[in-house]
């Protein structure tokens, strides 16, 4: 799949931005964790000092409505989500150069809110995804207890966990050390028969 540097942004922020609630545990618990977000995202028109409880709310918001999309049953259903959401947000297409990227589309307001500014780029990049056919790109970590978002840009759609590094690697050596079990188990079995 084929998707432009912009949105991978858009997407790889709403990915971040799923993963700080994944599990049981809330990485986005206070206007601290907010601020590094936002700056550690280099999220663009938002001034971090600015940020107060009530973005932490909103962004909070936002990011329930992004858990919807990803767990929405069918295309129709994230459409409309997306839909809805994008629109709250005051949807406001323009074009841009900033900071010495080239030019490219935002598409919240000036002066949006962080929270709307995320709903708006983030929720296009959804839409883009959905529009292209490829909503089964968004997905959830396989691996018990995990169950961080992703989205699979592999050429076969066939990406289960949330890393390789970490996950898969958990995963398929507790596989292969359960087969090791079994086969001394075998083993063990066929000597005591001899």
């Amino acid at each position: 799949m084929l998707i432009n540097h912009d949105t991978r942004c858009a997407l790889d922020h709403t990915v971040d931005l799923l993963n700080t609630a994944a599990g049981s545990w809330d990485a986005l618990t206070d206007i601290t964790a907010l601020r590094a977000f936002v700056a550690d995202h280099s999220v663009s028109d938002v001034r971090v000092a600015e940020l107060a409880e009530s973005d932490l709310r909103a962004v909070r918001g936002v990011r329930e409505r992004f858990a919807a999309i990803f767990a929405a049953p069918s295309d129709r259903a994230a459409a409309e989500l997306i839909n809805a959401l994008v629109a709250a947000a005051g949807t406001t297409p323009r074009l841009t150069d900033h900071d010495g990227h080239d030019w490219h589309v935002h598409y919240f307001a000036p002066g949006a809110s962080v929270a709307e500014h995320l709903a708006a780029d983030c929720g296009m990049a959804l839409g883009f995804i959905v529009v292209a056919g490829e909503r089964e790109r968004l997905r959830r970590c396989e691996a018990p207890g995990c169950g961080r978002a992703f989205v699979d840009l592999s050429r076969n759609r066939s990406r289960r966990y949330c890393s390789s590094r970490t996950c898969g690697n958990r995963l398929h050596v507790a596989a292969y050390r359960a087969r090791q079990r079994d086969s001394e188990t075998v083993a063990g079995s066929a000597h005591k028969r001899n």
